[in-house]
């Protein structure tokens, strides 16, 4: 038994009851009813109502969800598109570290590779953000270094130049 059911039932009993309608208790008791009844009407259209509105917020949700698929699908799609196997990629084997502009504050998050070129532009603001590394290793740090960096002017060139020395010292011994 729904609400209105239920109003009409108290109705019909307030009815059958036969009460002598000019008493105050009973037009207050008829008033009580009469009000109820009005409750439950504007009540069943408060739920009739809802339930539309409820259909609409699913058809938009799903509509949502179908959007959702479709960018991000096209997003999965260009990335794959751009990077295949041969790239070799990997998060893991290439740090990445975090720039700030001083321009604009903006945090810029690069790779190892970009921090040794030397140089990048903000993507924010268009400034040219400059990295000098030579300040941080001295020369006695140059040569301990073991690694074969091809554009390296430290450790490698000086390397360079001590093993064709040696070289030519070999050469002139023999």
């Amino acid at each position: 038994m729904n609400i209105t059911e239920k109003i009409a039932y108290i109705k019909g009993l307030a009815e059958g009851l036969n009460l002598d309608e000019s008493k105050p208790e009973v037009k207050l008791i008829n008033a009580i009813v009469d009000l109820l009844d009005d409750i439950a009407y504007d009540l069943t259209d408060m739920e009739d109502l809802y339930d539309e509105l409820s259909e609409q917020v699913d058809e938009i949700d799903q509509d949502l969800a179908d959007v959702e698929s479709e960018i991000y699908d096209e997003d999965y799609q260009d990335d794959a598109d751009r990077y295949d196997d041969s790239d070799d990629f990997d998060d893991e084997e290439t740090p990445f570290y975090e720039v700030t502009c001083d321009s604009c504050g903006e945090k810029i998050n690069v790779s190892e590779d970009v921090l040794l070129e030397g140089e990048i532009e903000c993507p924010n603001c268009g400034q040219l953000l400059e990295f000098d590394f030579s300040k941080l290793f001295s020369d006695d740090d140059f040569e301990n270094c073991d690694l074969d960096c091809d554009d390296c002017k430290g450790c490698s060139a000086e390397e360079t130049e001590e093993k064709e020395a040696e070289q030519d010292n070999t050469e002139d011994k023999k």
